[in-house]
């Protein structure tokens, strides 16, 4: 990659590259020092003030106590603010200066959305009845919001919310299956403005309460150093393996997803570096871009710190943070062990090596005797904390917190200590000539206590549970704490004299980072506004129903064929909005339909798996050519076409848009239901058929494929992540049974296991329909006992069997049932081979397959030496 040097000594590709980052993330104007030091100033008041919210200390002073709507507002008073200020209006607009026509609407819009904080408590007394002054604030904020998303985010996500504005005003000229009463302008406005049902509601709540928090977590561990560190354990642990450079940035990737919420950025932090050494070692330009994009991109579904859309999940599917983590778990690992899989079969393919290594490896037997070592020492004192923390409790009472905060800065001091005995990392030029990998011992030895507030972070949401906010506001103040502390530890365990500078650099640094945070979060911010725009537009006018109608006619009532639909729109409306507010949008559009659809096809879908269905098509906004930004970002470093880069992309990412229809099919791939020993077993099968997967679309496993291997690869893969769909075939696991005989069907049922009916009745709105449910089948001694305890008391009318009444908090009515529907069919299940002796045949042959390509790729491999020998 060839770069130019600037007045100042910076590459010039460098500057292209912060410039690309700064408009798309963080605003891309630069004005004088006067005016900078403004927006500095603003952004730190934002991130103060988003502390104090997350912090118990305005409960224990009984001081500045903000409820949920209040906190909202000065939220979106701050993300307008900076909107205006550091964004330009249009690409030829002033970057040097801030012109007056932007303050002007920078403080209209703060003024606007600052609105329901000022005046709480007299909107609170006039709830549904707006006055002349709510109206015009409404009006006046709405337009400035969409212009501030304009401004931020692109023109799409503003013109999408316009338009359903526009339908909001003309339900009733339009078409219909869509048309509705309409809405005067005082209804619009109070719907939107002044209650919390659109722009301030549950999507800018989560904005409000967590996201910021994990932000802001994410940009002072990276002004630490950590992204840094993560980058060269990386490549010191992978970049001598084949194709090492890309495997490591797949690493590299994961690692720092979890510091930066941004695509782009992701790109451009570990891209600079990783991508060059790529092409070093024989990856095309194009290649190099695309297994960056891919993987960065992929940090957003990775726990325990998911993009924003997955803490939007624990609100609209109304399950803890620690739920959504365990469900994603599985499948955003095997996506990863994917990706290195195919940078591995690239890196076979054109018959690469790694790069030297730094040291001569240890013996194998040496390596595996101190990997068991220090697997023992960490599950040792693993189990020393659960067990010490679940003792000191009790025992210590109101004092335990302090003794642990004690304890973890007794801990961190040691690792400071530890960590100064090593050199500081420094990122190479990847674009000299000779390229040395660090060495891996001293490597991560030198930033261990960079995973204490990751330790921490992960500790609060899955041992003590906290809320996603309170766990990263106790994540963001013991790394406020070490990013003051590490500079002048080091001096002093180095014995360097200078501790004073380093005190100041640590403040700086600091501040730097409450900064960065804040700047980091003004697109969030604004998407989660103006997508609540478009979720208020939904609850207003019942459009979601009518969509589903139209949905439903389009797919003809198949729900793959809508899972395909979903999976479009959201890759459409992912090339012009982010993925917050695709996932916000296409699942408030869609979701209920899927959920509903399968239902009537007999397929329980549960919730969590229809939105992260949706979540995994969301993150693909940044990939999806002609206007993925992570690929032009890629292609910048690289130096590749951006289109080409970003279709490679995609190509990599067939195994992300794989998974959320395997998972819709298959819930075992998102741990609903299982055990621990059953989930490691998934886990492996699952891993084997991804790379399966991945071998089938690369075109290569040990050796190029043939068409039909190709096609058997893909074959065996499905088989391992649905072995039950050919058992099925084989063997169905229900009989159905006279509805009449509904009392027998139970009876016979063995106790534990779930019987299925399907019921006809009407939805919400009159409308009949159809659907399955399970009733689990308990141990009473009669088939009627066992109806009575699912809580159904049933009557006969003619033929027809119908629901008489439902037992409050039974099964039967968390399933939905009620009073005077039908049960149509029942669905008894029967005795049926494990859908696990699928895997007999498959294995079989996998096997033959192994042999042949193996055979093959041993007389390709003897061809090229007898034509090097010649």
């Amino acid at each position: 990659m060839s770069q130019t040097n600037n007045e100042n000594g910076t590459p010039s590709g460098q500057v292209d590259l912060d410039e690309l980052v700064a408009s798309s993330d963080t605003g891309g104007r630069n004005p004088g020092p006067k005016t900078s030091a403004v927006l500095y100033c603003i952004a730190l008041a934002w991130s103060l003030f988003q502390l104090w919210f997350a912090s118990p200390l305005p409960f224990a002073l009984h001081f500045g106590v903000f409820n949920d709507t209040e906190a909202r507002s000065i939220h979106l008073a701050f993300a307008i603010l900076l909107a205006f200020l550091a964004y330009p209006a249009f690409a030829r607009s002033p970057r040097d200066h801030i012109p007056i026509i932007d303050i002007v609407f920078a403080l209209l819009g703060a003024a606007s959305a600052s609105y329901l904080f000022v005046f709480y408590r007299d909107i609170a007394d006039r709830v549904g009845a707006p006055i002349q002054q709510d109206i015009v604030v409404a009006i006046v904020g709405v337009l400035l919001l969409l212009e501030a998303t304009r401004r931020a985010l692109g023109p799409a996500l503003a013109i999408v919310a316009t338009i359903f504005l526009v339908y909001t005003f003309l339900g009733p000229y339009m078409p219909g299956i869509i048309a509705h009463k309409g809405n005067s302008l005082a209804e619009v406005v109070n719907h939107h403005w002044i209650t919390t049902e659109g722009v301030f509601g549950i999507a800018l709540g989560v904005s409000t309460s967590f996201v910021f928090l994990f932000v802001l977590f994410g940009a002072l561990l990276d002004t630490a150093g950590a992204g840094n560190y993560f980058i060269q354990v990386a490549f010191s642990l992978m970049g001598h393996l084949r194709g090492g450079p890309a495997k490591a940035a797949v690493v590299a990737s994961a690692m720092t997803g979890l510091i930066s919420g941004s695509s782009i950025a992701n790109v451009v932090t570990t891209g600079t570096f990783t991508i060059p050494l790529m092409k070093r070692v024989g990856f095309s330009a194009e290649k190099a871009g695309a297994v960056e994009v891919a993987s960065s991109v992929n940090g957003q579904i990775m726990p325990p710190v998911m993009g924003a859309a997955a803490f939007l999940m624990v609100e609209y599917v109304g399950i803890p943070y620690f739920d959504v983590v365990k469900h994603a778990f599985l499948p955003a690992v095997i996506s990863y062990i994917a990706l290195v899989y195919i940078v591995h079969l690239e890196a076979m393919k054109l018959g690469m090596e790694g790069l030297p290594r730094a040291v001569e490896p240890k013996p194998w037997l040496q390596r595996l005797i101190g990997f068991v070592f220090g697997v023992a020492v960490i599950s040792g004192l693993s189990l020393a904390v659960y067990y010490g923390l679940g003792w000191m409790r009790p025992v210590l009472g109101g004092f335990a917190t302090v003794v642990i905060v004690a304890l973890i800065g007794v801990v961190y001091v040691l690792l400071v200590r530890f960590a100064a005995k090593f050199p500081d990392l420094k990122m190479d030029d990847p674009n000299e000539p000779v390229v040395r990998l660090p060495e891996p011992a001293p490597t991560i030895k030198s930033g261990l206590h960079f995973l204490l507030p990751v330790i921490v972070l992960v500790w609060c949401l899955m041992v003590e549970q906290l809320s996603p906010g309170l766990s990263a506001f106790w994540g963001s103040v013991l790394m406020m704490f070490i990013l003051v502390t590490q500079r002048p530890l080091y001096a002093y365990f180095r014995g360097q004299e200078d501790i004073a500078g380093q005190v100041r650099r640590g403040w700086k640094e600091l501040l730097d980072g409450l900064v960065t945070g804040a700047r980091n979060m003004i697109g969030i911010g604004i998407a989660t506004a103006t997508a609540g725009i478009i979720v208020g537009v939904v609850s207003q006018t019942g459009v979601g129903s009518a969509l589903a109608d139209v949905v439903e006619v389009l797919s003809g009532g198949n729900l793959l064929a809508i899972l395909f639909l979903t999976a479009i729109l959201s890759l459409i409306l992912g090339m012009g909005l982010p993925t917050t507010a695709n996932y916000i949008v296409v699942s408030a559009l869609l979701a209920p339909v899927i959920v509903t659809l399968g239902e009537q096809s007999g397929l329980i879908v549960p919730l969590i798996a229809v939105h992260l269905f949706v979540f995994y098509f969301g993150i693909m906004a940044d990939v999806t050519p002609p206007v993925g930004l992570a690929s032009f970002a890629a292609a910048a470093v690289s130096g590749g076409d951006p289109i080409k880069t970003g279709f490679v992309a995609f190509f990599y990412s067939l195994r992300t848009a794989a998974l959320p229809f395997l998972f819709i099919f298959n819930t075992e791939l998102l741990l609903i239901g299982v055990d621990f020993i059953h989930g490691l077993f998934i886990f492996v099968v699952a891993t084997v058929a991804m790379l399966l997967f991945a071998a089938g679309t690369q075109g290569w496993f040990f050796a190029r494929n043939k068409a039909w291997e190709t096609a058997l690869l893909l074959l065996l893969a499905f088989t391992f992540f649905r072995p039950g769909f050919w058992m099925d075939m084989i063997s169905p696991p229900t009989v159905d049974r006279p509805v009449t005989e509904l009392a027998q069907a139970f009876a016979e049922t063995p106790e534990g296991e779930k019987m299925r009916l399907r019921i006809n009745g009407v939805d919400e709105v009159g409308n009949p329909r159809s659907w399955v449910v399970l009733l689990p089948v308990s141990g009473a001694a009669t088939g009627e006992e066992r109806i009575a305890d699912a809580g159904l008391t049933l009557r006969q009318d003619g033929d027809k069997v119908l629901i008489d009444d439902v037992a409050f908090g039974s099964a039967a009515k968390e399933m939905g049932l009620d009073w005077d529907q039908e049960i149509a069919v029942v669905l008894q299940p029967v005795d049926q081979p494990s859908k696990y002796l699928m895997y007999i045949p498959a294995l079989i042959l996998l096997g033959g397959l192994v042999m042949i390509q193996r055979r093959r790729a041993q007389t390709d491999t003897n061809g090229r030496m007898a034509e090097n020998q010649a």
